[in-house]
């Protein structure tokens, strides 16, 4: 019969029996594709994982750029607080509504994921970015800790200073907040000058982490405040110019 072997002939090493006939070299499977012939589902599944980043990527920019319209749309403005000639954006409206606060942590998320490693710590600036700062960890995976004004936290803290228009201030970190290698997201709701942020970076620093970028819900442009940072800077709602 066609494939057997008869019993007085060796067989030998490289044949197949009957049983187990050599498969044709066009008929490898998926699981054992030919060296010199890669299997053309693999091929195409990797050219549509291609083809789906991309398509990923765009789908959460268009959903980044709807949340961000109706969240700017809900900030509120008040003249000449707290002092004449301020403009003050009030961002209280994002923390009223519940809608409104799902839609700013959902958009803060998506943007980290999209450009950022993600982060082991998300460290939020007092006082404003302790609204934020832990719901945004929490999505993340991350932990939080704190920046402080200078005698504000309990146990061995390090401590930077940053110009105001007054003086100086100090901010303080806990010695443990950060372990060294840590990836550290910095967050607060508005840039102005530039001075709390950057010292912020300046402890996570100290403390060994990596310091990823800062992230703030508004900037006030005109004061050109990310010039004195030293990562990445994300404003979410852009404010005044």
């Amino acid at each position: 019969m066609s494939g057997v072997q008869p019993d007085n002939t060796p067989v030998p090493a490289n044949s197949s029996s009957a049983e187990h006939p050599a498969p044709p070299h066009k008929a490898s499977t998926s699981s054992h594709p030919p060296a010199s012939d890669p299997d053309p589902t693999l091929t195409s599944n990797h050219h549509a994982s291609q083809r789906g980043q991309p398509a990923a990527g765009a789908a959460a920019a268009a959903e980044l750029s709807s949340l961000t319209l109706r969240l700017k749309s809900s900030l509120r403005q008040f003249p000449d607080f707290p002092s004449p000639g301020i403009l003050f954006e009030d961002i209280m409206p994002l923390f009223a509504d519940p809608g409104l606060h799902e839609d700013f942590v959902r958009a803060l998320v998506l943007h980290v994921s999209q450009n950022y490693d993600t982060p082991d710590v998300v460290v939020g600036l007092d006082a404003r970015g302790f609204l934020f700062g832990p719901s945004l960890a929490l999505r993340l995976g991350a932990g939080f800790a704190p920046v402080r004004k200078q005698g504000k936290l309990p146990g061995p803290c390090e401590t930077a200073s940053y110009e105001k228009e007054y003086g100086s201030d100090f901010f303080q970190m806990q010695a443990d907040a950060i372990k060294p290698g840590q990836k550290v997201l910095v967050v607060d709701d508005i840039i102005a000058t530039g001075g709390s942020a950057a010292a912020a970076g300046s402890l996570v620093k100290k403390l060994g982490g990596t310091l990823l970028g800062y992230v703030f819900i508004l900037e006030l442009d005109f004061l050109k405040g990310r010039d004195k940072l030293d990562a990445p800077v994300y404003t979410l709602l852009h404010g005044q110019e």
